[in-house]
């Protein structure tokens, strides 16, 4: 990952989400109620959502820019429509 500041805002992040799932791995052995378990969950997806969404973005502003100039645009491409296909599954 190149950008620095792309780099550290994702971690901070990571740590959240890492965050909210420890506090589900806690509900879970404290018997908690189960809706407010999957509130917390979907906090976890969504913040992984988002996590993907600056990652994806890094990648398309720094790794995607240099392959194209390097004259690899099918290859980045082809990698990138992989990825999306099976995040559709």
């Amino acid at each position: 990952m190149d950008d620095k500041t792309a780099k550290i805002n994702i971690i901070k992040r990571l740590k959240i989400a890492g965050g909210h799932l420890n506090k589900v791995t806690r509900m879970v052995e404290n018997d908690a109620y189960c809706i407010d378990t999957l509130h917390q969950t979907r906090a976890v997806q969504a913040a992984l959502k988002e996590i993907d969404n600056l990652i994806l973005n890094n990648h398309l502003n720094t790794c995607v820019v240099n392959s194209i100039k390097k004259g690899k645009s099918k290859e980045v491409i082809n990698e990138i429509m992989y990825v999306f296909k099976r995040s559709r599954k």
